[in-house]
């Protein structure tokens, strides 16, 4: 038996000046001593030299219309859909500055659904 592997969705935000701001203050944070970032977040350069930033499922948390991330604030979203599916595990936030500009992404384990012992 397989188990399904985990799934990334891109997602749309509102970008604010507050946030590139808290952003920024994180990435020379982490330049200047890695020590310093909050528990839960870690940050890397990829081989692009693009900046990124992962938030364990710890640091933050989703509500209807926003997700709210220790250590840099509130993120508004765009749209009311769920981000991710009922019962999703393993959620990690990945935040990546590309050449287009910030990407925010979700990654998580969808729930396995096991279909045991089920009669017709």
């Amino acid at each position: 038996m397989s188990h399904v592997k985990s799934r990334e969705v891109v997602l749309p935000l509102k970008i604010t000046d507050d946030l590139l701001k808290a952003l920024e203050a994180m990435r020379n944070a982490w330049r200047r001593d890695p020590h310093s970032v909050p528990r839960g977040l870690s940050c890397t350069e990829s081989k692009e030299g693009q900046f990124v930033m992962v938030a364990a499922e710890s640091v933050f948390t989703t509500i209807p219309g926003a997700i709210i991330i220790k250590g840099l604030g509130a993120i508004e979203l765009v749209g009311t859909e769920p981000l991710f599916e009922e019962g999703a595990s393993s959620k990690t936030l990945v935040l990546k500055d590309t050449p287009e500009g910030w990407r925010f992404a979700v990654k998580y384990v969808p729930p396995i659904v096991r279909e045991r012992n089920t009669k017709q």
